[in-house]
């Protein structure tokens, strides 16, 4: 199979050549001979200004950090405007240099992924100035047939999530776009540019496309497999979530951690497309930097079958059943949705009304699917 991004298929929307174009991008975002998107923009129209997210253009900054976007992007001499260090959209002077905004980044099908949020955020800022926006569309690398988490309470909505969407919401960028322009009321005018060749049920080692981490802890298609259901760990202070690792969020331990109960516990539940592996590992930056941590790697044997919330959730009960967490209520909040997984008394009856209330979601965002 060979699927190509929106931004390979761009001929087919005409409207480009009709002005000045913004561009909300990183270095993930390449056409499929990885020329950066803003490089073809600029040898092929009109770019007059660049937009990076969190991580910045290149994507050299970890996660949170603040850092001093390049004023001018050296190749192409267009001007660069940081849409993370104190704004998160567009205002309105620099959305003066633009006739249309257009957006190509690569997301990984997670709730809390803020790069869902600079687009929803810069849509907001894009019409209330009256402007075009247009997406290039990507390919999912978790696919679109799946849909699965707990649905976000809005009164928990920040960056890492804004709108009552689960985990997991089986939607393309492009989708998910149509869904809260529709939705959410922002009304932008909005166009999308779908990718070619893509169907609900491709995952991203499927397309024949190179994957570029699109964050510093997005290194691989296999931790955006696990990541829907390990990122809740970055709520605990306490256990390691894999950063600082070669392999983060499929690496889960701390220091006091009985790594044999844990790994045998974890494939006591015979859990559907995957295994646990007993691991030791020593973070060199965030939580235990330089010290041996104890716990497991995630390992996914069939990636269809593979449920990340569940086995994430099932993970979480039993750390926090075990060790005394150090819990960081606001973003288990922010992160899981509400604070149903640590008040939970019976984790089957919890994921068992995630599954009916993501049916139900799945359901309503037909409508918007564009594959």
């Amino acid at each position: 199979m060979k699927v190509y991004n929106g931004i390979d298929n761009i001929k087919s929307l005409s409207i480009l050549k009709d002005g000045r174009l913004g561009l909300i991008t990183n270095h993930a975002g390449v056409r499929a001979d990885l020329t950066p998107s803003y490089e073809y923009l600029n040898a092929n129209y009109k770019l007059t200004a660049l937009f990076s997210p969190e991580h910045g253009l290149y994507g050299a900054a970890q996660a949170g950090a603040k850092f001093e976007e390049t004023q001018v992007e050296e190749k192409t001499g267009v001007p660069v405007y940081s849409l993370y260090n104190g704004r998160t959209a567009p205002d309105e002077q620099m959305l003066s240099e633009v006739d249309i905004l257009c957006f190509d980044m690569q997301d990984v099908g997670a709730r809390f992924y803020t790069y869902l949020y600079t687009m929803t955020r810069s849509m907001k800022a894009a019409a209330e100035q009256g402007k075009p926006f247009v997406v290039f569309d990507r390919v999912n690398p978790i696919g679109l047939s799946k849909v699965e988490g707990e649905i976000l309470d809005e009164n928990n909505a920040s960056f890492i999530g804004e709108y009552a969407v689960p985990h997991r919401y089986g939607l393309s960028i492009g989708e998910f776009a149509k869904y809260i322009n529709a939705e959410k009321n922002i009304n932008v005018q909005l166009y999308v540019v779908p990718c070619e060749g893509l169907d609900r049920d491709t995952y991203f080692d499927e397309t024949g496309l190179c994957f570029v981490a699109p964050s510093p802890n997005m290194p691989t298609p296999d931790t955006a497999l696990v990541y829907p259901g390990t990122c809740i760990f970055e709520g605990v202070r306490n256990m390691s979530e894999g950063r600082g690792t070669t392999q983060p969020f499929e690496l889960i331990g701390a220091p006091y951690i009985d790594e044999g109960a844990l790994c045998d516990y974890m494939n006591s539940l015979e859990l559907p497309g995957v295994r646990a592996r007993r691991a030791r590992f020593t973070p060199t930056f965030s939580k235990f930097a330089g010290q041996l941590c104890r716990g497991i790697q995630i390992h996914v044997t069939d990636k269809r079958a593979f449920s990340p919330f569940e086995y994430g959730m099932r993970l979480f009960r039993y750390l926090y059943g075990h060790y005394e967490l150090d819990i960081n209520e606001g973003t288990i909040r922010r992160n899981f949705g509400t604070s149903r997984i640590l008040d939970c008394a019976g984790i089957n009856e919890l994921l068992e009304d995630c599954r009916k209330k993501s049916a139900e979601f799945k359901k309503s965002t037909e409508k918007y699917w564009i594959y």
